[in-house]
């Protein structure tokens, strides 16, 4: 039997932990009559109980007030109710918002310097480590996209790359290197293609925008006729299979007869997608003249979105599997849908393609390994004409 010294104090909890849920309730049910949710999923709450990480929707804005009660006892069975799965939505909030980039890629190196913010994924560099991620399928043939905002203000020796690449010794890489720069200088991007595991295939261009201040778009479109690199939508490099096209009209305008017998191009091996920021003030900056400094780290590249459409290849197939092979390069259909990268238009760029190619390279193009006669005596294959 309880006396009473203890049915005092045990009542008091009880009325406060009523008025409590009341409460929420109440915030709960006054959200759901009067606004929607904001636009990465998380709530807000006029009562202060939950607050919102995101700017609160015109219909919840900071310090408004609501009526204390709902309008009606049906709406009051509905909202408790609905509130209950709002409670849901606002707990589930950041793994929400992460999914978007889980279903496509994963850590790769270094965990810790990998972090998601709201609907962002970032790249940390501090003077211990770096970060990286890597898709977790792999691809043959397709389109890879990142959404990114460089690190701003001094990012001089610090280098974010976005890249597809195959395993093994004789691999296949397509690379996109940002190479920092010190404040009020333009960032370099730099592109290479490894074939068969040789690289040394680098061009650079400065870019048009800055590309700290806002998310840009950089694509490698990849199919059995050629590789593209672009930006916003803008090819920056083209990579011809030129044993398929014989006598071959060159990007720079002139038409020279190739012996396609010594040009090579990347033999379909299945490609994973990686991002990754790391200090590189050996070489990144001016040849390594200009070093990292470490007073304005963390240095911190930034995702919103992180895309590949492509073939995939069969999670336990060898990297030489003949059926993924002809599956992927030999049919216009599959089970990603359309393989689209792949048609007839996708084999070359459109006029207005190549007028934004010559643009580009006529007004960006600041190195191509083609006209380095001082590492090339001989030009490279691939370049003849230029």
């Amino acid at each position: 039997m309880n006396d009473a010294s203890t049915v005092g104090p045990q009542l008091e909890r009880e009325s406060n932990a009523a008025k409590v849920a009341k409460e929420i309730i109440t915030a709960l049910l006054a959200l759901l009559l009067r606004g929607p949710k904001s636009r990465n999923g998380y709530l807000g709450f006029r009562r202060g109980a939950l607050v919102s990480r995101a700017t609160l929707p015109p219909q919840a804005k900071a310090g408004e007030s609501v009526a204390s009660e709902p309008p009606t006892m049906a709406a009051w069975k509905t909202g408790v109710f609905a509130a209950a799965f709002v409670v849901v939505v606002v707990c589930a909030g950041p793994a929400a918002a992460s999914s978007k980039f889980d279903g496509v890629v994963q850590p790769s190196w270094a965990n810790d310097h990998v972090l998601y913010e709201g609907d962002l994924l970032k790249l940390r560099l501090d003077s211990s480590s770096g970060g990286g991620f890597a898709s977790k399928n792999r691809f043959l043939y397709g389109k890879a996209t990142a959404d990114l905002k460089l690190v701003p203000g001094d990012s001089a020796g610090v280098v974010t790359a976005f890249y597809l690449s195959s395993a093994g010794d004789k691999h296949n890489e397509f690379d996109f290197e940002f190479l920092g720069n010190v404040t009020g200088e333009p960032y370099l991007v730099q592109t290479n293609l490894y074939i068969d595991g040789v690289g040394n295939r680098e061009q650079r261009i400065d870019l048009w925008f800055d590309p700290t201040a806002d998310f840009h778009t950089y694509s490698v479109l990849w199919n059995p006729s050629q590789v593209v690199f672009l930006v916003d939508d803008t090819p920056i490099r083209v990579y011809d299979n030129k044993t398929t096209k014989g006598h071959h009209h060159h990007r720079n305008g002139t038409n020279t007869s190739t012996s396609s017998a010594d040009i090579a191009f990347p033999s379909p091996q299945p490609m994973a997608v990686y991002s990754s920021i790391w200090n590189a003030d050996d070489w990144a900056t001016r040849g390594g003249l200009v070093k990292t400094d470490w007073s304005h780290a963390p240095f911190v590249a930034t995702f919103r979105d992180v895309s590949v459409e492509g073939c995939a290849w069969a999670p336990n197939a060898a990297d030489s599997d003949a059926g993924e092979v002809a599956r992927c390069t030999g049919t216009q259909w599959g089970k990603e849908g359309r393989y689209w990268w792949k048609e007839k238009d996708m084999q070359e760029l459109t006029v207005h393609q190549t007028h934004q190619l010559v643009w580009a390279r006529a007004h960006h193009l600041v190195y191509d390994y083609c006209v380095d006669t001082d590492r090339f005596p001989v030009q490279p294959p691939e370049c003849a004409g230029r």
